[in-house]
């Protein structure tokens, strides 16, 4: 059943708020295991230490207790019981007084950003650094610090969700999101909290296609997937979306697949220029995340994004701002609904028609009744320019949703012309659906 409002994908969000998460780990799978239990059917799939995947090798498993600093005063300075964001991610541990010069070097803060707490990884190079306030890191006085970091980089696992929903077509629609960052709320929360909820929609409707949706750890979790599963995804996968920032209110954003005229492109511009005419469109130069691996060469998939405001595109990004308070229930809901219109889209075999004119050069639509007999009239109306964009278009290249982006006509009103012109036989489908 579709959801009426967002407030079930806000208490989701709430829910997995507190959990430590990274690129591998016990967060995790802590995360996937309470995913799981909105979709029992999500398989958890670990995949070892060390399993080359393509150019990469999975890391080591990272998993952190505690850290703090202490001040000569005894106080707490940056305290990962108090925020998790205060650690770099993939710190090794660390028992040891230091002085604050020597501490300096490894303390990040955001000048422009005094308030906020930023977030920093290291997942590929062992070494060890706190982030806190630029604030707070001004009033730290000199003498010896307390640096303790409970943490243990060890062979274990990357850990990954997988749910298959069959349908009537082996041809499937594909859905990416990532579970691997702590405490943000826009930048990964609202992905994975929505992708649950479309999944539970997906499985509540008939399927005209397959769907194969992940819960994955960025960058390496998508090359370790697509390292496992290329041959069959190359072979079925005929649209797909990478969901991310979808939980603020602001304007939506669409990011094209490398190619920019798939399914799942078409599906998009439409929808959005429907409902939306406010969204901002990017281009694959300003790509950022997992799109990166799906529509590489030699990969090219055809995955789009539609977002709420784009990763990198606002100063709450990557720090302890992109909090509860920046998403929201109605900023959710949208996008799950955005991306609900553009999965029907996807299911409408009607949409995915092409066409091909069965004449060279342009028929005589005047004796068709489908053209005025007088001639040289500069306004035509627009029923008959749509026939004549129809047949302009009839070249087996076009389906009806790339037609109807380009006219920029609702589906509709341009089905109700084709089947006059299929009716007259001057376009018959060369691929139906």
């Amino acid at each position: 059943m579709k959801l009426k409002d967002g407030k079930d994908i806000y208490s989701f969000c709430e829910l997995l708020w507190p959990i430590t998460r990274s690129i591998t780990g016990n967060g995790v799978r802590e995360t996937l295991s309470i995913i799981q239990q909105e979709i029992p059917d999500l398989a958890i799939q670990e995949v070892p230490t060390g399993t080359q995947c393509f150019d990469w090798k999975v890391p080591k498993e990272w998993n952190i207790k505690d850290a703090y600093i202490i001040d000569p005063d005894g106080n707490k300075v940056a305290d990962f019981q108090e925020n998790n964001l205060h650690i770099v991610s993939y710190s090794t541990p660390v028992n040891k007084t230091m002085s604050l010069s020597e501490l300096q070097q490894h303390l990040h803060s955001l000048p422009e950003q005094s308030n906020a707490i930023p977030y920093l990884t290291s997942y590929y190079e062992e070494r060890w650094g706190f982030c806190l306030k630029e604030s707070q890191r001004k009033d730290l006085k000199e003498g010896d610090y307390q640096v303790y970091i409970d943490s243990e980089l060890s062979d274990g696992s990357l850990t990954y969700g997988e749910l298959i929903i069959p349908g009537k077509s082996k041809k499937e629609v594909f859905l990416s999101t990532y579970v691997c960052h702590p405490s943000m709320a826009n930048n990964e929360l609202s992905g994975p909290t929505v992708t649950t909820y479309l999944a539970k929609w997906i499985q509540s409707q008939p399927r005209e296609y397959t769907y194969r949706i992940i819960f994955i750890p960025e960058t390496i979790g998508s090359i370790c997937y697509l390292s496992k599963n290329l041959d069959v995804m190359s072979k079925n996968i005929i649209a797909g979306y990478n969901i991310s920032c979808v939980g603020d209110d602001n304007a939506y954003s669409y990011l094209p697949s490398r190619d920019g005229q798939t399914i799942a492109d078409e599906a998009a511009l439409y929808v959005l220029n429907k409902a939306h005419l406010n969204f901002i469109q990017y281009s694959y130069l300003d790509r950022g995340s997992d799109e990166r691996q799906y529509c590489s060469p030699g990969v090219d998939l055809p995955v789009a994004s539609v977002m709420r405001t784009k990763y990198g595109a606002y100063k709450e990004y990557h720090t302890s701002l992109d909090d509860l308070d920046y998403v929201s229930p109605e900023g959710l809901f949208g996008a799950y609904d955005v991306l609900i219109e553009c999965i029907e889209c996807i299911e409408s075999v009607e949409n995915s028609k092409t066409y091909k004119a069965t004449t060279l050069c342009e028929p005589q639509l005047g004796r068709r009744n489908l053209r005025p007999t007088l001639g040289g009239q500069t306004n035509m109306p627009k029923n008959i320019m749509l026939v004549s964009h129809i047949l302009a278009y009839a070249d087996g290249k076009h389906s009806v949703l790339s037609m109807a982006n380009k006219f920029n006509v609702p589906i509709s009103e341009l089905l109700e012309s084709i089947d006059i012109l299929a009716k007259e036989g001057l376009i018959e489908v060369l691929k139906d659906g």
